[in-house]
């Protein structure tokens, strides 16, 4: 059981630093590619980069029962995409993923409203909480306020849709099939905009282009694999050493720098996010300790 914790939260923290590693290459690469096309070429990329797992399963493994969920989940999450995308291209990457974490926090939100599921005095503590964070980290009415911010927070949201739509579906859909299906409808969603807003990347770009997909798609497979392994209430923190990895490429690589109004919402949302991963014991294991 150690041992699976421990593999569970390495492969998390590696999971979240391909990811940032992502965000940086997005970053990077928004000075000579269009938005469309970055989007684009992510998921293309990263589809390609899941054919071997196709073959490896077998056609027969991928028909499913619960397309609709499905499509729900590619539209929500691809249009998410869109936005955190380019919120990583006007806001320092720190801030840009500290946004892209108030994700959690519409979560039960989400799932009241779709599947009814109640939210507990701690949830809601932890909400309130996280959102302070996240006003921290905007600064309404500050005059270093920037309203793009707002676009990470309603990405946010349409995150915590896609995330939902997973919930409902896991009981049946393995995490594979979920995946592919994500990679092949986002594909063709994104492919649609590239007719009239099409950018040929510089030959330069594209092994750029190619990284992004790579790790993207093997930050996703990983951190799918850290929550079936392990106890997501147990290695879940770990998802906020996203922040860090940002905040260091963010500073290596464009000389930015953290706010102490920045720093100050993270601790908040990390705590919030700490808090509402922490389950209550029960009383007997409590006594057997």
């Amino acid at each position: 059981m150690k041992n699976e914790l421990a593999r569970g939260a390495i492969y998390l923290l590696l999971g979240e630093l391909l990811l940032a590693v992502m965000a940086a290459i997005v970053k990077h690469a928004s000075q000579t590619v269009s938005q469309e096309t970055l989007v684009f070429t992510r998921n293309l990329f990263g589809l390609m980069f899941l054919l071997p797992i196709v073959a490896h399963y077998g056609v027969a493994k991928f028909k499913t029962q619960c397309f609709k969920l499905h499509l729900i989940r590619a539209t929500t999450g691809i249009t998410a995409m869109y936005g955190y995308f380019y919120v990583i291209t006007h806001l320092p990457l720190a801030e840009a993923t500290l946004v892209k974490l108030s994700s959690p926090f519409f979560l039960p939100l989400v799932a009241l409203l779709w599947l009814g599921e109640k939210i507990s005095t701690r949830t809601m503590l932890a909400i309130f909480i996280g959102f302070l964070g996240v006003l921290l980290v905007l600064r309404p009415g500050a005059e270093n306020f920037q309203p793009v911010a707002l676009i990470g927070i309603a990405s946010a949201l349409l995150a915590s849709i896609a995330k939902v739509a997973i919930r409902r579906m896991a009981v049946t859909e393995p995490e594979y099939r979920i995946v592919f299906y994500f990679a092949v409808l986002a594909t063709t969603i994104s492919a649609i905009p590239c007719f009239w807003a099409w950018q040929t990347p510089p030959l330069s770009s594209v092994p750029w282009l190619v990284a992004m997909g790579l790790a993207g798609t093997s930050g996703q497979l990983l951190m799918t694999s850290a929550y079936r392994i392990a106890n997501p209430g147990q290695i879940g923190p770990y998802t906020y050493s996203a922040v860090v990895y940002a905040a260091i490429m963010g500073w290596l690589i464009w000389d930015e720098m953290i706010l102490l109004t920045t720093f100050a919402g993270s601790c908040l949302i990390v705590f919030a996010g700490i808090l509402n991963m922490r389950k209550r014991r029960p009383k007997s294991a409590v006594n057997a300790v």
